[in-house]
């Protein structure tokens, strides 16, 4: 394997200022315990076997089952 090649698997990735500026916009965003509750659904949802028997509904109740404490926020 060639030097350059190493260099851009292990090199910082490029810069993506349009992004950038999006992933800071997102760090001001509240968002809703209705939001809160889809994003969680959607990560048991999309992190489910493909052959299991889970399917949207099914997380959305799991989710509703849950009791979990407030996010905190690192600042």
């Amino acid at each position: 394997m060639s030097d350059s090649r190493k260099a851009g698997a292990l090199g910082r990735a490029p810069d993506r200022p349009e992004l950038r500026a999006l992933l800071e916009r997102a760090k001001s965003v509240a968002l809703t315990d209705e939001e809160l509750l889809e994003q969680r659904v959607s990560f048991i949802y999309g992190n489910a076997p493909v052959d299991s028997q889970i399917t949207k509904e099914s997380a959305r109740k799991a989710v509703h089952r849950l009791r979990l404490g407030p996010i905190r926020r690192s600042a």
